[in-house]
């Protein structure tokens, strides 16, 4: 949900820690549409140019996928905030997929989507552009069914917890794999909160099993409506150590520069990071 893209989702419990109290505060107030309309509408929104920021990330999910690597049954979407785009290339991968959000708003936004009602945001340009560069000759239709049979379940997450599903949860555990977009760096108040919130993540993955992760490089704060939400500043090489410390072994890590006509004042990121990680067995 920054100004790239952040799922913000997964958020902050409210709890002793003032940090992350005033990070689920902060969050009350996020609006679903308008951080689809900030980040997924014209001109963030338009997949026409192969330069842009939407083509970049699905480029980057549909390769990684395309490598037969990250497969299995079971995977979980990390803080999915409104959003769908990140599983259109991983439903052809996996049987059963849980969404997960922090937020009330953004799991109803996702129910108006995956129920297909009238008033749901319009995700086929993105099924689209994904199953033009998939290249199977699959219609977005066929794409969009795919993706609606194989969510299984919504639930809420928080990630500044050591058990972020809660206890008895309704996904299966451990998943083979996990996605998370615009998520640990929107939600977490510093660095450390960061690297706690990915080791309690890691936790819901079996070891062996694969992370595809995308965030923002250097952002501070990004608008969703009301709401100014801060985000930690990252840099890659703190991504990549981060990852390390949480008992990973990096296999890609890429990065996008946001160019200036997308530097549209709804933030203040700098760039955008895509890592695939795989957990070491015996972490």
């Amino acid at each position: 949900m920054s100004g790239t893209d952040p799922s913000h989702a997964a958020g902050a419990a409210p709890d002793l820690d003032p940090g992350r109290a005033a990070v689920a505060s902060a969050y009350q107030r996020f609006e679903p549409r308008a951080y689809l309309r900030n980040n997924y509408a014209p001109p963030r929104g338009d997949l026409s140019s192969p330069d842009g920021v939407g083509p970049w990330k699905l480029r980057c999910l549909a390769q990684t996928f395309a490598t037969g690597e990250v497969s299995g049954r079971t995977l979980i979407d990390i803080g999915s905030g409104p959003t769908i785009y990140q599983l259109l290339s991983a439903c052809a991968h996996f049987e059963d997929i849980t969404m997960t959000d922090f937020l009330e708003v953004n799991r109803q936004e996702l129910g108006l989507w995956l129920r297909d009602e009238p008033g749901a945001f319009d995700w086929s340009v993105y099924s689209q552009h994904v199953c033009l560069i998939e290249g199977k000759g699959e219609s977005c239709q066929e794409k969009e069914c795919q993706l609606r049979a194989r969510v299984k379940r919504i639930l809420p997450i928080d990630v500044h917890q050591p058990q972020p599903l809660g206890t008895g949860s309704l996904a299966p555990l451990p998943a083979d794999a996990l996605v998370s977009t615009f998520c640990l760096e929107a939600v977490s108040p510093d660095l450390a909160s960061f690297q706690r919130a990915l080791d309690h993540i890691t936790t819901l993955l079996r070891p062996g099993g694969h992370l595809l992760l995308i965030g923002a490089l250097e952002e501070s704060w990004y608008l969703a409506g009301e709401a100014r939400l801060a985000v930690v500043p990252v840099r890659e090489e703190e991504v990549r150590e981060a990852l390390v410390r949480s008992g990973y072994e990096v296999r890609d890590l890429r990065t996008y520069i946001m160019p200036s006509h997308l530097r549209t004042g709804v933030d203040d990121v700098k760039g955008i990071f895509f890592a695939w990680a795989q957990k070491k067995v015996g972490v």
